[in-house]
């Protein structure tokens, strides 16, 4: 006698579907190291693009002394916690509303340490071009450029 045995992805899809219940999504933390040299570039975030969901978390890790990451005026959603991890800090933040978070280290803005943060759909885009528009112009490259990859 042969047993079929449902893979049990597939029986959980089957169970949930049949009672309304939507299976839980495992949180994740994105990891963003602060650095003073990655490649030829110098003074840059280990990942300049970080696409997460809401509820998810993201980690600033200073990898090198002198960073921080804040948000950049006008460029996270209405109603979102500005984001402040300080000088040689790790910080870690969990981001619930859905939209864009552009990220500066204070020191080296100027220098275009800039990352973008897109939380689930991003929802703010014109805010955030309105935003990325008044920085520095090497920030402002770097912005303009990550917010085309949307």
């Amino acid at each position: 006698m042969r047993i079929n045995r449902m893979p049990l992805a597939l029986l959980c899809a089957f169970v949930t579907a049949g009672t309304g219940l939507v299976p839980a999504r495992a949180e994740t933390t994105a990891t963003v190291e602060m650095l003073n040299r990655k490649g030829d570039e110098r003074f840059v975030y280990s990942e300049t693009l970080v696409r997460i969901e809401p509820g998810d978390k993201i980690r600033f890790a200073a990898a090198d002394k002198g960073h921080n990451a804040v948000s950049v005026a006008g460029m996270l959603p209405t109603g979102a916690d500005p984001i402040s991890v300080p000088f040689n800090k790790d910080g870690e933040i969990t981001l619930t509303r859905p939209g864009l978070y552009g990220i500066k280290c204070t020191p080296h803005v100027g220098l275009g340490m800039v990352a973008l943060v897109v939380v689930g759909k991003p929802v703010d885009l014109d805010a955030a071009v309105d935003a990325a528009s008044d920085l520095p112009s090497k920030a402002k490259s770097r912005m303009f450029e990550l917010l085309s990859q949307l």
